[in-house]
């Protein structure tokens, strides 16, 4: 019988290694380096790092447009260290909380020559680890026994790739809104989160059910936030399947939009700085979104469900829908939860993130 962890088995390893601040092996497109989360480094560990040659810190194209850097490489940028740069240096380059106290940075170069393909992966990695999207990178020495390794053409595709879900546990759960419901735990073959369907009454696996694609905020959903719209559209999505007796929310764990709820208090502290929502995962480093919808179609499916109505105000859910085979034949509006305090959030992701009034 064979032992040895599986390729999602060192990816699970690696997102760890990463978030307690232990450098992790990529090898692959002719090369092997050490990278290490900029979000999590220690003064020693740089030190050993620069011992072993030329650091580099990659971070994405957003965080450089911020940071007046040039991103030769079209989705990140990598900036090699200043001469006698020190950790708390990388901190302020990764994390924009800062920024506004001391926007003088550089000037900052980017390298143009090599190839950045692991240090894409790296980004890619730390962003799986909620993590600060920002990566130092080094040639790897020989000799990295203790150290996880990842080989590139099976870690990409499983950061990359939709993920499959399989079932592995259900159980009722009569809820406020409904006395007949179910829940299912849903856990994927190649590791990290699991995500949850709520199923209510019976629904016919041959008619479109009833179905909410309902992303976990902590904030919203249970602390009850005036922040976003999150808590209110999830009570009333369980109201109106109560109403009618059927119906399936899946509740998906991608905090924040999928960027984790540290990095969510993050964009929060820069919203209190004065930056949209959008602004601010930028200025972090990350897009709009970082959400996986495919997680949501692939659990329907493997529920038996192959149409939907879809309570929602966001059209990407729906194109993601059809796009994985999953047939959309109403949207149902979730109008609710506006406060005075997340007007401009509402307004901002009708203006920038194409969502429906």
């Amino acid at each position: 019988m064979d032992l040895r962890p599986r390729p999602s088995e060192l990816l699970a390893r690696a997102r760890s290694d990463l978030r307690v601040g232990l450098p992790v092996v990529l090898a692959g497109h002719g090369e092997r380096v050490l990278i290490a989360a900029a979000e999590t480094l220690t003064p020693d560990r740089l030190g050993a790092l620069a011992d072993l040659g030329a650091v580099h810190l990659a971070i994405t194209a957003r965080r450089a447009e911020t940071l007046k850097a040039r991103a030769y490489d079209h989705d990140l940028a990598r900036l090699p260290l200043p001469e006698g740069c020190d950790a708390a240096w990388v901190h302020a380059i990764a994390d924009p909380e800062g920024d506004l106290r001391n926007p003088m940075k550089g000037p900052l170069f980017a390298r143009r020559e090599g190839d950045a393909a692991l240090s894409r992966l790296g980004i890619a990695l730390a962003k799986s680890a909620e993590l600060l999207p920002s990566v130092l990178v080094v040639p790897a020495p020989a000799v990295t026994p203790e150290l996880t390794e990842l080989q590139a053409n099976t870690a990409g595709p499983l950061l990359t790739d939709a993920q499959h879900f399989a079932p592995l546990v259900s159980a009722r759960l009569p809820v406020r809104t409904s006395a007949h419901g179910r829940l299912h735990v849903f856990r994927p073959n190649a590791g990290g989160v699991e995500h949850y369907a709520f199923e209510v009454g019976r629904p016919d696996r041959a008619a479109p059910v009833l179905a909410r694609l309902h992303s976990a905020c902590f904030t919203g959903d249970v602390l009850g936030s005036l922040k976003c719209d999150c808590g209110p559209q999830l009570q009333a999505a369980l109201a109106q399947m109560g109403r009618e007796g059927a119906g399936v929310l899946l509740y998906l764990n991608q905090e924040g939009r999928g960027i984790g709820l540290a990095n969510k208090m993050r964009a929060y502290s820069l919203q209190d700085q004065g930056f949209d929502t959008v602004e601010a995962n930028h200025r972090l480093g990350f897009e709009d979104d970082e959400r996986d919808f495919r997680i949501g179609s692939d659990i329907l499916k493997s529920m038996g469900f192959n149409a939907v109505r879809l309570l929602t105000n966001n059209p990407a859910k729906i194109d993601m829908m059809r796009a994985q085979g999953v047939e959309v034949t109403e949207r149902v509006a979730l109008r609710v939860g506006e406060t005075d305090e997340n007007a401009a959030y509402l307004a901002t992701k009708i203006a920038k993130s194409g969502h429906l009034p």
